[in-house]
């Protein structure tokens, strides 16, 4: 870092109205160069004692890509056994696999090179995994719909015009056509759940902390889930296995975190109590259709043994708004303004990443999506006249909020309803106005996005088809009691089944 010279820090004393007298000016820029020496410093020892090499290897632009849900593919491996192997996995384009591009869909990513893996691909590639590649995800893993990535839209293979849902959109994309067997997605809003419902597979938002974020780039630290994207329950509980426990460098999670084998826990030895949350089907844009086929699966689960109720959970309305607070105003504060990462907070963080994203954001911000731009709109005026304030009210709001739904799961084992209120809608065209494409945008995330601010497990399976798209029912448990939610997704998915989705390649041949 240059030093400054006199007349930029009499420039900067200006423009942040400090009231530095002239003749004190000489003072001023003495000691700041001076004490900006440390930077030096720091570099110099950095680059001598923890400054990591990426690795060599090999990766290729996708030859055949006919979703758009690649972003480059690989096929790298560690140990030739272990529970996932023979697993060809994806893994989300804002996870760090060192020495492959990352683009985290955006821009102001395009030309990054991790130089460390991600805490979660370290622990797929020791169990036996094969990473397959990276998934395409939404421009800055903003947007609930699949048409916001640079490299374009990704398609559901249920129906190539329509989305496959994000911001894990090439996740779940190539997860439901077969491509690969598992993948990592993650979740801020729903990114894990509304891909998993749109295109008809197994999405598991584990409780805050229990996978490791290190290593993927970060929206906001209260928010950011890993987890697994799956076709089956038992699938995404062999990968949660793996995945689940702490690394001792990521702030999310309880020092001894640990996980369990979620596999041996599936089976249930007694029947379940299901609160149906009323309100989750009560939403401003719920269909119909989809309503019906998830209280249709919620019927054959009591016609199996088990026990539901419907329970009215008022504050589960609230939970939309809350949301929007904390993730606009915080994205804003950490992820645009900090650099994804932000400051003041223990952990592992990635300063080759936040000095290229930073320095390209800033070259050129009309880069950003149109959902980008919203946030940093409404996060910068938020936080300019009211200070954080409101960030600090739905901050403490978060806990009458969970207890809310921690009330109503003191009386059940877990809590249903609809993971979205539609089914998967139209991709918008390349012309579409800008209302549109934020509207395709967040139009979905009213029932996923509570359960990122309380932190809460949720798992969206497959309850069937409505007007020829898959619907996706969610499963929400106590915290940290992710072994029940994925016990009680299985116990659904028994009796619906699991979803197949069409042969896209006679689409795209017809």
């Amino acid at each position: 870092m240059e030093l400054p010279s006199r007349s930029a820090i009499e420039g900067l004393a200006g423009e942040l109205r400090l009231g530095i007298a002239p003749g004190d000016l000489d003072v001023y820029h003495a000691a700041t160069t001076g004490l900006l020496g440390s930077w030096a410093v720091v570099d110099d020892l950095y680059d001598a004692e923890v400054a990591p090499t990426a690795p060599r290897r090999e990766w290729s632009e996708p030859a055949d890509n006919p979703l758009g849900a690649w972003y480059v593919t690989t096929e790298l491996t560690g140990r030739p056994d272990g529970p996932l192997a023979g697993r060809r996995v994806a893994v989300k384009d804002n996870v760090a696999v060192a020495g492959v591009p990352m683009m985290n869909g955006s821009e102001t990513v395009r030309g990054f090179v991790p130089k460390v893996d991600a805490t979660v691909v370290t622990r797929l590639l020791d169990a036996g995994a094969t990473i397959a590649g990276k998934s395409v995800c939404e421009d800055l893993c903003f947007s609930g719909g699949s048409h916001t990535a640079k490299t374009g839209p990704i398609r559901n293979p249920w129906d190539l015009d329509r989305t496959s849902g994000g911001s894990s959109s090439g996740s779940a994309a190539l997860v439901a056509a077969g491509e690969v067997d598992l993948a990592i997605g993650g979740d801020q809003g729903g990114s894990i759940r509304i891909p998993a419902s749109f295109c008809g597979v197994v999405g598991h938002k584990p409780t805050f902390g229990l996978v490791p974020y290190t290593g993927a780039f970060p929206i906001e630290q209260t928010l950011d889930h890993l987890g697994p994207i799956a076709p089956t329950v038992a699938d995404a509980a062999a990968m949660l296995t793996v995945l689940a426990g702490a690394d001792g460098k990521d702030p999310r999670q309880l020092i001894g975190l640990a996980g369990i084998d979620y596999v041996e826990a599936l089976e249930l030895d007694r029947g379940l109590r299901i609160g149906v949350v009323a309100e989750g089907f009560d939403q401003a844009n719920s269909d119909p259709g989809v309503n019906a086929v998830v209280r249709r699966a919620v019927e054959s689960l009591t016609a199996a043994g088990h026990v539901a109720e419907e329970v009215p959970i008022p504050w589960h309305k609230h939970g939309a708004a809350i949301w929007d607070v904390i993730s606009v105003e915080g994205a804003t504060w950490q992820m645009v303004q900090g650099n994804a990462y932000g400051l003041n907070w223990k952990g592992a963080y990635d300063p080759d990443q936040m000095a290229f994203y930073g320095r390209q954001w800033r070259q050129d911000p009309s880069a950003f999506s149109e959902t980008v731009k919203l946030v940093a709109l409404g996060g910068t005026y938020a936080l300019r006249n009211g200070y954080g304030a409101g960030y600090a009210k739905a901050r403490n709001l978060e806990r009458v909020l969970a207890a809310a739904y921690d009330t109503a799961l003191a009386t059940y084992d877990v809590l249903v309803m609809p993971t979205l209120p539609i089914t998967a809608s139209p991709i918008p065209s390349e012309d579409a106005p800008v209302e549109e494409i934020i509207g395709r945008a967040l139009e979905m995330v009213s029932n996923t996005a509570p359960f990122d601010v309380t932190g809460h497990p949720a798992c969206s399976i497959p309850a069937g088809l409505s007007g020829g798209l898959p619907v996706g029912l969610m499963v929400v448990g106590r915290k940290h009691d992710d072994a029940g939610v994925l016990a009680a997704a299985h116990a659904f998915e028994r009796t619906l089944g699991t979803l197949t989705a069409p042969d896209y390649h006679k689409e795209l041949s017809a």
